[in-house]
């Protein structure tokens, strides 16, 4: 089986004559969306709507399939030249369409008539035709929509491939070997103690020639966000964060307050492990991921495959033989290698009905966990594609649902098949793991980003200070579960979730999707197969309507805390059930 993504569904290379073709095409329907902008108002309101909606739909199937070729090839290969190439040249031409965006929005945005063509016409559209309404107000003119696209090009889109290059290319010295920083950070699984220490300070000491650089990049891409968000109108990049999310402040609030109330019980989880594995002073973080438990095995891909498939067969066919084709049709790009970027995602092709997911694999049940994850993403894309391109994007907070939801299946059929004590600890506690990153981790990076936020008008924060805040938030995220002499000051500089200008605050989507997937599972394990209908129904629903909407199609109420809280219960349950196991 091969161990790297298949990329002909899109072009057989950046020589490929059907590439030029299509950017020929691009340039014309630029030109079309131009042309429709300057006789917009020539057009008779209906007439106009139906203009627009077809011809965005050719340029966004278009785009999409150029740009996820670009960005595909760069993900792998960081030092691909024609990969940055083409994406900086789609990012040039598609800003063109930034000024007649603007003027269309804003015309649509404005028609008296809008509701009762939505009613008769264009119901599916509605959402986002209202949506258009909604964000009209932080519309600017023709001339600076353009002009902030245009700038972006060199500003925190720039900002961000830098330290996307940088995280990629840097080398770790691990006991005498140059090895790329994702390789040295999947040690932090290895059942080796000396290992895990030994790669911790490794990676620590590469980030040394790096860290100036990727701070520049941080303090630029934040100082941008924030001016932007004032020109537009925009409360605060929070709040930015929020309506982009089509969430309410309330859902958020809840969300945090039960995630605050919770934390002391994954403190205690914390301190059991540090006690389990010899650490008086709470956990150092190089442990944070140390496997427990007996668990030798370690997974090749096919034995990957059919565990997957085993553990999803019984939820839902579809899902399942969709996991089968994502590995025989070479959806995903599996090891870890030099000028590959680091962690995992999933990138849905409209024009394929497919996806690609990325990962850096190395054999650990953590890792099938992961593919778990990446392939709940892509199983989300299936339950979309159905729409029109133009209806397909979900956000942030339900983006992350599909694949937790996954995870909370693949746990739950490893631990059931589970024969020994160590066997079901060592499951149970790598569960547990991944929830504090969820709950913990994901509150230090909120707290984190907010802080940044915070301090970027009146300072610009160099490594040091940005060290300095990330270990404040780690200690209040953390609490007395982890050794204060041994946290990770550079968690703002490895992570690539702050590094956007256009994306703020990606973090509690992780716990929203993680809590939420909890509920939707107990549905599940209440309502038997009658619950995935539903389910699917839900994640088809995502891509056109707020979350809170989406959500009640499951009978759930998002601004209720209580909600929240039962999720994080669960989780208690289990901590309960690991520490006695310990103990």
């Amino acid at each position: 089986m091969p161990n790297e993504w298949d990329l002909s569904i899109l072009y057989s290379g950046f020589d490929d004559p059907a590439l030029k073709s299509d950017l020929n095409e691009l340039d014309s329907l630029i030109a079309d969306a131009k042309k429709l902008a300057a006789d917009a108002e020539t057009f008779p309101h209906r007439d106009l709507i139906r203009a627009y909606l077809a011809l965005s739909e050719k340029l966004s199937l278009l785009s999409s399939k150029l740009y996820e070729f670009a960005s595909l090839r760069f993900s792998t290969n960081t030092g691909d030249s024609e990969a940055a190439s083409l994406t900086g040249l789609l990012m040039s031409k598609l800003s063109d369409t930034a000024a007649s965006d603007a003027k269309l929005h804003g015309l649509i945005a404005g028609f008296p008539d809008l509701d009762e063509l939505i009613d008769t016409e264009f119901s599916e559209f509605a959402y986002l035709l209202r949506s258009i309404r909604r964000d009209s107000r932080y519309l600017l003119d023709d001339a600076r929509e353009e002009l902030f696209a245009r700038m972006n090009i060199s500003g925190a889109s720039a900002w961000e491939d830098l330290q996307s290059s940088l995280t990629s290319s840097v080398k770790a010295k691990y006991r005498g070997e140059d090895i790329p920083l994702s390789a040295v950070r999947n040690l932090a699984y290895d059942p080796d103690p000396a290992v895990r220490k030994d790669a911790f300070e490794a990676e620590l000491a590469c980030y040394a020639p790096i860290r100036e650089a990727v701070a520049f990049s941080l303090n630029s891409i934040k100082l941008q966000t924030i001016t932007e968000c004032g020109i537009r109108g925009y409360d605060s990049p929070l709040d930015k964060a929020l309506k982009n999310s089509r969430m309410k402040r309330e859902t958020l609030d809840a969300l945090i307050s039960a995630m605050e109330e919770y934390l002391p019980k994954f403190w205690k989880y914390l301190r059991a492990k540090a006690k389990a594995l010899g650490h008086e002073d709470g956990l150092p973080w190089y442990d944070l991921f140390a496997p427990m438990g007996k668990s030798d095995r370690t997974f090749t891909i096919d034995e990957a495959k059919e565990t997957l498939i085993s553990f999803f067969t019984p939820f839902d066919a579809d899902l399942a033989a969709m996991i089968r084709r994502a590995f025989e049709e070479n959806w995903i790009d599996f090891w870890p290698r030099e000028g590959k970027v680091g962690g995992a995602f999933d990138a849905g092709i409209p024009t394929a009905c497919q996806s690609r997911v990325l990962t850096n694999f190395s054999g650990s049940f953590s890792d099938v966990i992961t593919l778990a994850h990446e392939l709940g993403h892509a199983f989300h894309d299936q339950q979309v594609f159905s729409h029109s391109i133009l209806n397909q994007d979900y956000t942030m907070p339900v983006a992350e649902t599909a694949s937790t939801f996954n995870e909370v299946i693949a746990n739950n059929a490893a631990r059931a098949m589970a024969e020994t004590k160590e066997e079901k600890i060592n499951l149970l506690e790598s569960e547990l793991m991944d929830a504090c990153q969820i709950i913990c981790d994901i509150y230090s990076r909120y707290l984190f980003e907010t802080s940044v936020f915070e301090h970027r008008p009146e300072e610009f924060m160099n490594a040091d200070r940005l060290c300095e805040l990330m270990l404040d938030a780690q200690k209040k995220a953390y609490g007395d579960g982890l050794d204060p002499d041994c946290l990770h000051p550079y968690m703002w500089l490895c992570k690539g979730h702050y590094y956007s200008g256009g994306l703020s605050f990606y973090n509690f989507p992780y716990a929203f999707g993680g809590l939420f997937a909890r509920g939707l599972y107990a549905k599940y394990k209440a309502e038997g197969q009658a619950f995935v209908p539903l389910y699917k129904k839900l994640l088809h629903a995502t891509s056109v309507n707020d979350v809170e909407d989406a959500a009640l199609i499951a009978g759930i109420d998002l601004t209720d805390k209580a909600f929240w809280e039962a999720g994080l219960a669960s989780i208690a349950e289990e901590i309960d059930e690991l520490c006695a196991l310990l103990a």
